[in-house]
């Protein structure tokens, strides 16, 4: 049967669930700068996109100003609630255990921030040294930008067309379609709304699975394909 060269995780929504917990504080700061919007709205239109673009996204969409010192107050509050509250997804481990090809993470996140929080549920041994963060890439390009997804399969020497990718967002799905590779969708953490998976097809995802132990059977059906 023949094997993936890579396995691609996204972080945030993927490994573990702190896409929700970043809405609701995004959401409070955007609401309070003038543009009311709720974490569910951040969850389902934004998920995937870092607050800076999310901001720029609203503030074309509104025409409303923001100062640009709300961004680093949304990184230093997201970042101490992660710190005490950021939990892995359920079955996450046992997933990314199983992946015996070689497995990666492309994410939005800055490498300090997927580092801290795998840390912390115990994750960052299976990607230590395997870590990218699209805005330390050198085109500093985020999803959905396919360069990240690129940038790993370059450096991990993997065919992007024989590189499969988990992601949750409809940003993360066609960054990495864009890229040549292949996509499972995930809808298991707490950001997931109705209409998720539906939405994660449409953007190019070749299945889409809302609980861990299903990636197994993902991954081998495609590889039967291949």
């Amino acid at each position: 049967m023949p094997q993936p060269d890579l396995v691609i995780f996204d972080c945030d929504g993927v490994l573990v669930d702190s896409e929700i917990i970043a809405a609701r504080i995004e959401a409070e700061l955007l609401t309070l700068a003038g543009y009311e919007i709720s974490a569910e709205e951040i969850g389902e239109t934004y998920a995937g996109l870092t607050f800076k673009d999310i901001m720029m996204r609203v503030e074309e969409k509104s025409r409303i100003p923001f100062q640009a010192s709300l961004i680093d107050r949304a990184e230093e509050l997201v970042d101490r609630k992660l710190r005490s509250d950021v939990r892995a997804i359920d079955g996450v481990r046992e997933a990314v255990a199983a992946v015996t090809v070689p497995r990666c993470i492309c994410s939005n996140s800055r490498s300090e921030r997927i580092e801290f929080m795998l840390e912390k549920v115990h994750l960052l041994p299976f990607f230590a040294g395997r870590i990218f963060s699209a805005m330390e890439t050198p085109t500093g390009k985020t999803k959905p930008a396919p360069d990240v997804f690129l940038h790993a399969a370059e450096k991990l020497k993997a065919d992007p067309q024989n590189t499969f990718v988990i992601e949750d967002s409809v940003h993360g799905v066609t960054g990495a379609r864009t890229a040549g590779m292949r996509v499972i969708g995930f809808t298991g953490a707490g950001h997931s709304y109705p209409g998720h998976a539906d939405a994660l097809t449409e953007a190019g995802a070749e299945t889409v699975i809302r609980r861990w132990a299903e990636l197994k059977s993902a991954l081998s059906e495609w590889s039967a394909d291949a």
